[in-house]
């Protein structure tokens, strides 16, 4: 089949039925990635649609494909939110929005909260951090300049305060899915006064080492419960 026999194919609407099933699995696939992260299957996401699994793989190749489909719009969401606190006259109410509102989207979808980690696509991570940290700098030096936060404080103190509130709602969530916001002002305050600090910050670099590396760890996990399934 040439190319533009293809382009054409791809660029006809789909019928009433395909785009049903479509919106059907891209709806089951943000409740079960939300629960379970992306360790679902396109299998799982199809029973949870009620469609059968060749209904699914003729509208998606994997279930990563169909994860681009259903966080690329919520990722978007989270850098317009750093965009967005970044444009704030007062700096510390800029961190303090982009903090809330990053944890608060990570902590409610477990997939989504995979993706922003780069627990499957390094690469789309280091596409938002680069487009993130920069504002998440300015944010702090911002601050710093108007001494609402210590001078130690880096920009990756931020990313990882966010990380340690997604990771409450990891070991919590199913008691208390809300826990998160009781260490939040914690966390807050001690980004504006306290003792010295005993460790210095990440490096923008080392960050994104911390985070690659924790991403094999979390793949060899699941390899190693996989193969003992």
């Amino acid at each position: 089949m040439s190319e533009s026999v293809t382009a054409d194919a791809a660029s006809r609407p789909l019928r009433k039925d395909a785009a049903r099933n479509r919106a059907l699995l891209i709806q089951a696939g943000r409740e079960v990635f939300a629960e379970r992260g992306l360790e679902a299957s396109l299998d799982d996401v199809a029973h949870h649609a009620g469609l059968g699994v060749g209904t699914a793989y003729r509208h998606f190749a994997n279930k990563h494909e169909l994860a681009r489909a259903i966080f690329t719009e919520a990722v978007d969401e989270i850098v317009q939110t750093a965009r967005l606190a970044a444009q704030l006259d007062d700096p510390w109410q800029g961190i303090v929005t982009f903090m809330e509102k990053a944890a608060e989207a990570q902590t409610t979808d477990r997939g989504l909260r995979e993706v922003l980690m780069g627990v499957h696509d390094t690469a789309e991570m280091d596409r938002i951090n680069e487009i993130i940290s920069p504002l998440l700098t300015d944010l702090v030096e911002r601050a710093k300049a108007a001494g609402t936060v210590r001078d130690e404080v880096d920009s990756t103190d931020v990313g990882v305060a966010v990380i340690m509130l997604c990771t409450v709602a990891d070991v919590t969530g199913d008691v208390a899915p809300d826990l998160w916001r009781r260490y939040l002002p914690m966390l807050l305050d001690g980004l504006r006064t306290g003792s010295d600090l005993p460790v210095p910050a990440l490096s923008q670099e080392e960050f994104r080492q911390a985070m690659t590396s924790h991403k094999q760890r979390l793949i060899r996990a699941v390899t190693r419960s996989t193969a003992s399934a």
